[in-house]
């Protein structure tokens, strides 16, 4: 599933595209994404409309009209959104198709059909969009996300550190390959109790997640399997992976290898030497 840096990095192609531009026609595939795609509410309040700017909350993407109303798309685990000549040839999964005044088009294509795309209309956007997101948390960018915030997050809370860091009503955007890599820039093994963390591991992990996902949006994402960025090219961040999917292989820092473990349901990396499980946890520092 793209994670905050692939949806970053579609927001920003899209960014070259997109502002300006007027959708001149709607066209919807037969087959239902998550939900129905809300056709009606295409046609009635994205066409005809001019696309003003494009905006990224967790992982999903807002494009705002001029008009106020919203068009909000999640890509769900293998959607791909890019702006393409109108001549280009139709796919079988290519869900949504709006047409702009040049020779272009924007697709959304989605073959396990997980994605989502939703209108919030003018007079309603600014209060739909403070509900639907008011339950996802703090974005790893944002000023607010400290070594404090992060510690009175969990302080009380038994789950591990992978689980809290994926956990998207606490912190937006971060999934399963980053949390890894992050657990392993900051040397803290992923099935820690979040609440047995002091401010200074926390600060190794706000400083390991924002140089990552940093360093992941301007290699233009991972492409694990499907995904592509706005002009169709993939990124390349994968091949900087330090610990995801590199069970066997050499630690980079101390060269023992890696392992693979499944937490919380989920595939887990991690350096056992590098990542020691403290035992005598209780003796928390602040």
């Amino acid at each position: 599933m793209p994670e905050l840096p692939e949806v970053e990095v579609v927001r920003r192609g899209l960014l070259s595209f997109l502002p300006g531009r007027i959708v001149t026609a709607v066209a919807v595939g037969k087959h239902h994404l998550r939900r129905p795609i809300p056709t009606h509410l295409l046609t009635r309040h994205i066409q005809g409309q001019t696309f003003l700017t494009i905006d990224r909350r967790a992982k999903y993407l807002l494009l705002r009209m001029t008009g106020g109303a919203t068009l909000v798309i999640h890509l769900g685990m293998t959607g791909k959104l890019s702006v393409v000549p109108k001549s280009t040839t139709l796919h079988k999964h290519d869900h949504l198709r709006l047409s702009l005044n040049s020779d272009r088009e924007l697709r959304l294509n989605d073959s396990r059909r997980f994605g989502t795309v939703m209108v919030w209309p003018a007079a309603e956007a600014v209060a739909s969009e403070g509900l639907f997101f008011a339950q996802t948390g703090i974005e790893p960018f944002d000023p607010g996300f400290t070594s404090d915030h992060l510690y009175t997050l969990a302080c009380r809370r038994k789950l591990p550190v992978k689980s809290l860091l994926m956990n998207s009503r606490l912190i937006a955007g971060i999934g399963n390959i980053y949390a890894n890599e992050i657990l392993f820039a900051a040397r803290i093994h992923p099935a820690t109790p979040a609440q047995f963390l002091n401010r200074q591991d926390w600060q190794r992990i706000i400083v390991a997640t924002q140089r990552i996902l940093q360093e992941a949006i301007e290699a233009g994402g991972s492409t694990i399997g499907d995904f592509l960025n706005a002009s169709g090219h993939p990124g390349y961040f994968q091949f900087h992976f330090a610990v995801y999917r590199q069970e066997g292989s050499a630690c980079s820092v101390c060269a023992q290898p890696t392992v693979k473990m499944t937490l919380a349901g989920r595939a887990t990396y991690f350096c056992p030497a590098c990542q020691p499980l403290q035992h005598k946890m209780s003796q928390k520092r602040d």
